[in-house]
């Protein structure tokens, strides 16, 4: 056994390609782990301007010059970027400040809704045990509020760093887009000229990376525009509230559409009670999630991401353990990089360097 692994071992990296593809991608995942907190608004902002290349490229095959697309675009994500300062950041964080204040009540107004079930269905729960899952319920829905608004008030402090953000990220995204041959000719002047499966690898992956954070980004704020603008006509209390969080649900597959539900579904509840706008609220919310599902992630995701549901909640959960919100956004990226790794292996045994060494 321990002659195959040596063997096996010594067949696989002996190959230079395949050994600079592993350091390659170490000391990425190593920089962002020791340093991703530092680099911050860097990679914010590499993220940010690998989106707007796309835009950029489009208009300038209609003929539009180089420096002239590069403003185009830059001066559209100011202007959402002032959007979003001036005008939802403030509602949001008001709503979510009027939300948790309100989670007591509504939590109140659940329990005795629930002190009723022992008398309708006296075989299916008793009043001593709807009144201890009633009662721990309480404790835990309300230490969460208490908790959730003390943590709100207090990332007080953290304004200046939100400031930084605000200052050097559009800096930095006008330079990478302007200055991009430059700044991609002098990183790959670092890089070893051996690398042709590290550039294969990454043309693989490229498009599927490319389309699925674009397609996200779309879907986030089609979906959640959707639902909000549902919300609104309904006359839902914290409309802006949730129609983000049904907007960002969307990150996470399979299991954000269902936890989000839980708020959804509260919040008509607190307000309407049992009755056909209850019941209309969620057939509306029901049929938002079935047409993103079936016509908009379809319509937007030219190329599907070919991974199974397990590899995907498995990435889901080991990214954004590791780097929270963003390793959440990136996890089928992410997942999809390691796919391509994994099926670009078995080729390099029949390559011609490979069977030169066996």
């Amino acid at each position: 056994m321990k002659n195959i692994l040596a063997h096996w071992f010594k067949r696989q990296f002996d190959n230079s390609q395949l050994v600079i593809l592993l350091i390659l991608l170490a000391v990425l995942f190593a920089v962002v782990l020791l340093f991703g907190q530092i680099l911050g608004p860097v990679l914010v902002a590499i993220v940010l301007a690998y989106l707007m290349d796309t835009p950029i490229e489009q208009i300038k095959r209609r003929g539009v010059g180089h420096n002239l697309s590069i403003w185009l675009v830059y001066l559209i994500f100011l202007a959402f970027l002032s959007f979003l300062i001036v005008v939802l950041l403030p509602l949001l964080s008001s709503q979510i400040t009027q939300f948790l204040s309100a989670v007591p009540v509504m939590v109140q107004s659940g329990k005795e809704i629930m002190a009723q079930l022992p008398e309708s269905y006296p075989a299916l729960v008793s009043a001593q045990q709807l009144n201890e899952i009633t009662n721990a319920a309480s404790r835990s829905m309300t230490e969460f509020a208490q908790q959730a608004l003390a943590k709100t008030l207090g990332y007080i402090p953290g304004i200046i760093t939100v400031l930084i953000y605000l200052v050097l990220v559009p800096l930095l995204i006008f330079f990478m887009l302007k200055d991009k041959r430059e700044l991609f000719s002098w990183f790959t002047s670092f890089l070893p000229s051996n690398r042709s499966l590290a550039e294969q690898v990454w043309s693989e992956v490229d498009l599927q990376i490319g389309n699925y954070i674009r397609g996200k980004f779309w879907e986030m704020f089609i979906v959640g525009s959707v639902t909000y603008i549902a919300f609104v006509l309904f006359d839902l209390q914290y409309a802006v509230l949730l129609g983000a969080l049904v907007g960002l649900s969307v990150l996470v597959p399979y299991v954000g559409a269902t936890v989000v539900t839980v708020p959804v579904a509260a919040v008509a509840f607190y307000q309407f009670g049992w009755g056909s706008e209850f019941g209309t609220v969620m057939l509306v919310y029901g049929v938002i999630q079935a047409l993103d599902g079936n016509v908009l992630v379809p319509l937007l995701f030219s190329e599907a991401v070919n991974l199974h549901p397990v590899a995907i909640i498995v990435a889901v959960l080991f990214f954004g353990g590791v780097w929270g919100f963003w390793g959440v956004f990136f996890a089928i990226p992410l997942a999809t990089l390691v796919k391509a790794v994994i099926s670009a292996w078995p080729k390099l045994e029949q390559s011609p360097e490979t069977s030169l060494i066996t």
